[in-house]
This record gives structure tokens, sequence and C-alpha cells, in this order.
């Protein structure tokens, strides 16, 4: 049996009329850019994170260099951001000339906030908080330190669309949400798309303006912006897939339920979920220190499986001119040594889930 590490295309069957007469309404409204679509669902995703508005983007990486940049960071400026995110949450800081301040992990890969107030200086700034890998950080700390140096708080949730700490959504917690509805998303369209939540109204209108060209009266341009817009069609297909992110969430939480309840060997260490957080399971992460042997392993059994990190941004040639070097961030790299996504994705059968179980369960090393 061949497990790929992602299968897209069944979420797109099991509500595939849906998507197709969406399609359609899109293409016959000939209206693409900005229309009522995009209007839709930022009300509709604005409510079901929590916030008051939203603002559809094109993509997650977007949605943090231009949050960071209306905040008015800048060269000089210091911002918090965990060692072990993916590069696209520090290239966020770096795109704005503002300085990035590692933090490593905790033991659920989300920010280490025990220490975390002697990283605050005079040029600090911001914290940026990444929910990685779908499971929601501790925020209560972070959230004292934040009130108490005046930092804005910013969170990158482009992996957590629906975790929740203290039974509130990641995304409505800080000052700005950032998201990215690529693809392999849990809430993800058919193509590049993102979005900022925020409850400023003014903030809001900032964003809005600067996606389009500085502009909110066509040819009138109050600022120098860029051209960042959420599309018609892409917001009419989250706006489909939107209707179903409950139900598709409780499948990842059942699968994942199933590998943590099942997954019985000495060799593989499961990923664990934080008290009062909880985890929509936008990846599934194990640990090992047989990794390059087990995922030989696992590619002879003919499963799939990927690095979710391989290099930490601190080490990567990107950010060398940073000065970082070996050891400089020591639990982020020794994560980037033993980290292993194995598959999980809406659609996985039993058949497929009982073969990947008992495969793991049989590895001897």
């Amino acid at each position: 049996m061949k497990i790929n590490a992602n299968v897209l295309d069944r979420q797109y069957f099991m509500h595939q009329k849906e998507y197709e007469d969406k399609v359609l309404d899109v293409l016959r409204s000939g209206y693409y850019i900005l229309g009522n679509e995009v209007k839709e669902f930022e009300k509709e995703f604005a409510s079901y994170i929590g916030s008051k508005y939203c603002v559809g983007l094109a993509n997650g990486l977007d949605a943090l260099w231009i949050s960071i940049k209306l905040l008015g960071i800048k060269e000089g400026d210091e911002v918090l951001v965990q060692s072990n995110t993916y590069i696209a949450t520090v290239m966020g800081i770096t795109m704005n000339n503002a300085t990035p301040i590692f933090i490593e992990p905790n033991e659920f890969h989300n920010m280490d906030d025990s220490n975390i107030e002697s990283y605050i200086t005079p040029n600090t700034k911001a914290i940026l908080v990444t929910h990685l890998y779908g499971q929601a950080t501790k925020m209560d700390k972070i959230l004292e330190v934040c009130e108490k140096y005046n930092l804005k708080l910013i969170e990158d949730c482009a992996q957590s669309h629906g975790s929740m700490y203290n039974k509130q959504m990641t995304g409505s917690i800080g000052y700005v949400g950032c998201f990215s509805f690529y693809p392999s998303k849990n809430l993800g369209c058919f193509g590049d798309g993102g979005a900022i939540v925020t409850n400023d109204e003014q903030f809001a209108e900032k964003v809005k303006t600067y996606r389009n060209y500085g502009s909110q009266k066509r040819y009138y341009n109050e600022t120098i912006g860029t051209n960042s817009r959420l599309d018609e069609l892409q917001a009419a297909l989250l706006r489909v897939k939107l209707k179903h992110i409950n139900e598709l969430t409780q499948e990842r939480e059942q699968l994942a339920q199933r590998l943590l309840n099942e997954v019985k060997n000495p060799l593989i260490e499961l990923p664990k979920v934080d008290q009062d957080c909880t985890h929509v399971w936008h990846l599934f992460v194990i640990q090992t220190d047989l990794r390059e042997t087990f995922m030989d392993y696992l590619s002879k059994h003919e499963i799939q499986s990927l690095i979710h990190y391989p290099i930490p941004p601190h080490l990567q040639e990107a950010y060398s001119d940073l000065g970082y070097k070996v050891g400089d961030f020591p639990v982020s790299e020794r994560l980037a040594e033993r980290v292993l996504t194995i598959p999980l994705y809406n659609g996985m059968t039993k058949e497929e889930m009982d073969y990947l179980i008992q495969t793991i369960n049989q590895f001897k090393g």
C-alpha cells in the first residue's frame, strides 16, 4: 500500500459539487478582484476566529510582513520569535529590516515563555508567536510581558486554523493574527491566499488600503502600498471549505488520536499537547534518534514522510549575515535532527491508517 505525505484532492471530492457550483458562480459573475466573495469571506472568517475584522491578502507571508510594516516596526527594532519556526515567520521581520531575536521552543514545539522577559530590550517592539504544527501556544505569560512592556503581540496562525488556548481561537488573542490559506493548510484554498484578523478597525482599514496599491478609491493613492489581494475565486472556494471546517478538524483529531493511542514503539517519540491548548493536527510530528533509518524504512514500505524543518532559520544560508553558528540554539538544532512528519490528512482511509500504524510499530531500527 502506498501512502503519500498528503493527498489534497480528497477534500475536494468530499464536497465536489459545492466547489464546482461556486466556481461557476464566480466565473459567470464577471467580477474577479475584491468583489462580494472576498467581502463575505472576510466577514465569515472574522466571525469564525472571533475577531471583529478580517482582510484577505495574497498569501501568508504577505500577512506577516504587511502587519509588521503597518505596526511601524522598522530597522533597529527587535521582534521576539521562536527559533524553530518556518523561515517565512522570520522573513516577515527581516523584510522590514527589523531584527529577529530568537527564543527556543518548549517540549510542545511552541515558544518557551519561561525566561522570555530576559530577552526584552529598549528596542523590542513586538512578540511574534507561531502556533506550530497546529497546536495553540500557551499565551498567559506572553500576554503579561506584552502588556508590561507595551509590546504588540502578533500571532502566526499559518498552521493553526481552529486551534484554541483557553477556549479562545488562535488569531484572536493578540493584536493581529496572520493566516495562510496555502492548499495544504487545514483551511486551504486551491492556490495561494492569506489574511490578517484584528479587533482594531483603523488597523484593518490601513491593511485594506495598503494591499491595493495604497488606494481605497481607484487611481487615488493615499500611500505607497503593494498588490496583495485575495482573489474572488479563492475567497469563494474558502467560503465553501469554511462551512465544513469543524468536520474537517474533527476528522483530523480522530486520526491523530488513533496514532497517539495505537503507535507503540520505544524508538518513536509521539507529540504531546499542552494544558488548556487544542491541537488541530496540521502536521503530526514525531521524534526519533534514528530518523534517516526510519525514513528509509518507511520509504521501503511506500510511506512518504517529510521533515518540518531540517534547518532552523538561524542556520539558513539566507540569514548568515545574522552571525549565528551551530550551538547557539541547541533545542531547535536538536529538533531539526529528530523531527519527522508522518502522514495525516483529511480523507485518509481506515486501511491506510491501519497500515501506517502497523508499519511504525514493526520498526526495529
